[in-house]
């Protein structure tokens, strides 16, 4: 049998790879179809709508600044951590990976038993301080932050240990401390897995609702996010919810569109 013919692929997989593509396009193609473009303008721009687009674009910044600050460290103690801490790595990618596959409206739950007016932690700070977390903005930051930060860690792991760790010891030899080496020299070299984690950490953040609806409620103007505006929209006004799913849908390609396969990339 000539080499083509053998490696040509069975035919029965045609039909479930068209199911496949139609159930993952379809659904989109009716959102299309079903959005109502003469008024998309104005719902968009009506006062409920764009207060919480406001607010999510706000809380989804904060939540890709707080997964930089914290995001960055943890992404490079996973990646420079070889010989006797390499258990200790598997735990803590364990740990990063949780939130992946993790329900959302699980996390939620867990974010008010840690942070909630009984929490582990919670209740001791509103004892001490009078301050309640859950129901209020920061608390819709947490929740995106928790949810995308893996994102942005996995991503710059990625990149870290596909970095030339020359750089780094040339620049050590130069007389440069480990922390100036790593913030001007090894930082740069991963730039573009740094900015692909970053706007991956801001898209998830930008459409997370399970555990921001959990956790945080659904407040206008305080907790109600974009796309818990489209879902309570879905019984108020279907077609400023279907605006609003659209909006959302365009971040979403925009980001994929822009970042082609580097993230994919970045994560071997």
């Amino acid at each position: 049998m000539p080499r083509r013919e053998a490696a040509r692929l069975p035919a029965a997989l045609w039909p479930l790879a068209g199911i496949a593509v139609l159930l993952l396009v379809l659904p989109l193609v009716a959102l299309l179809i079903r959005v109502p473009w003469r008024d998309a303008a104005a719902l968009l721009t009506a006062g409920e709508s764009l207060e919480a687009l406001t607010l999510s674009l706000g809380t989804a910044l904060a939540a890709t600044g707080a997964s930089l600050l914290l995001g960055v460290p943890l992404a490079a103690v996973l990646a420079g951590s070889d010989g006797w801490a390499a258990p200790v790595r598997r735990l803590l990618r364990a740990a990063v990976t949780v939130p992946l596959v993790l329900p959302p409206v699980v996390a939620g739950i867990a974010l008010l038993l840690l942070l909630g007016r009984q929490g582990v932690i919670g209740a001791p700070l509103a004892a001490l301080t009078g301050v309640t977390v859950p129901f209020t903005t920061p608390a819709v930051v947490i929740a995106q932050t928790f949810v995308s930060m893996p994102f942005l860690v996995l991503a710059v792991e990625g990149a870290l240990r596909g970095a030339d760790p020359r750089y780094a010891v040339v620049a050590a030899s130069l007389g440069a401390s480990r922390w100036h080496a790593f913030r001007r020299v090894t930082l740069p070299l991963v730039a573009p897995g740094l900015l692909s984690g970053a706007v991956l950490c801001f898209t998830r953040a930008l459409g997370e609702f399970g555990a921001t609806i959990t956790f945080a409620g659904s407040f206008p103007g305080v907790t109600r996010t974009l796309p818990i505006a489209a879902y309570l929209g879905l019984q108020a006004s279907p077609e400023s919810a279907i605006v609003l799913a659209l909006l959302l849908l365009v971040v979403s390609v925009v980001v994929l569109v822009s970042l082609r396969d580097k993230w994919l990339r970045v994560g071997s």
